[in-house]
Formats: structure tokens, sequence, C-alpha cells
């Protein structure tokens, strides 16, 4: 399955990136129960784990603290961001998967999701293509 690049438009013109910026943001359903949300999602191969906003699974019904917790850090040299982990299923493409996400507090509200190595790249080959603007998913057998 072949998704497009997300052009995110920036707020003034940059010498570097002229007025917008290409993401491999993709469509995901997240589905807990009989309850589910359709959700926008980074693709990045240097995540390791799959981190969506808690507001995403307080809607779905999940009691978020009551999940496996786990701390996880980024490229800046702060850490102890907490999130907790939850089963969910993905449903990417048509397809759907069981997959542990992160769930936390302490991600920007009103971003994207994250898709990382754990929950995403284990379950899909993945071949970014930014000359075409698109990136690509074959599922695992």
């Amino acid at each position: 399955m072949k998704f497009k690049y997300h052009k995110v438009l920036l707020p003034e013109r940059s010498e570097y990136f002229g007025w917008s910026i290409l993401k491999p943001i993709i469509p995901v359903r997240v589905i807990v129960d009989k309850k589910e949300l359709n959700y926008a999602a980074l693709i990045d191969s240097g995540a390791d784990f799959c981190i969506f906003d808690a507001d995403i699974g307080e809607y779905l019904g999940l009691d978020i603290k009551s999940g496996e917790y786990i701390e996880f850090g980024g490229i800046q040299d702060k850490s102890g961001a907490k999130a907790f982990l939850h089963d969910v299923i993905l449903n990417i493409g048509g397809f759907d998967y069981k997959a542990k996400i992160g769930f936390s507090y302490d991600i920007a509200r009103h971003g994207f999701g994250i898709l990382g190595q754990k929950g995403f790249f284990d379950a899909f080959v993945i071949k970014f293509d930014l000359a075409k603007e698109e990136v690509e998913l074959k599922k695992l057998k």
C-alpha cells in the first residue's frame, strides 16, 4: 500500500525549506474493543516504539495509567517522559493488527502520533521515496 507524504505548511518562509516540509504522515485507525478513532501518525524509524497522545487512549476508554509504565526520551538532552503501554488494534491501509502502543501525557497536544520500531516497523517493510513524495508499506508475513 502507498501513501503520499504530508505537506506541512510553515508559518513563515524558511531559507532552507521554503514554505513547507514533507513528512511521512499516514492515516491510522486505532481500535479498542468496539470504539475506534482515526488518527494521523508520523513514521519515525528513530522511535523505539509507537507513542500516541494519552487523550486518544482516554477517548477509546483506556485507563491510561493502568498500562505498563515506560520512560522515553528523544534527541534533546531532557529525558524522563512517561508513557503507558496498552494493547490495541491498529488498522493501516485496511490491514488490522495487534500492537502495543505507548500513550503519553508528555507529548505535544494536537500533534501527530509516532509509529516506531516496536508496533510498526516489526509489522511492515517500509520504503521511503522522497523524490516521489510517497511511502510504501508491505505487510510482513
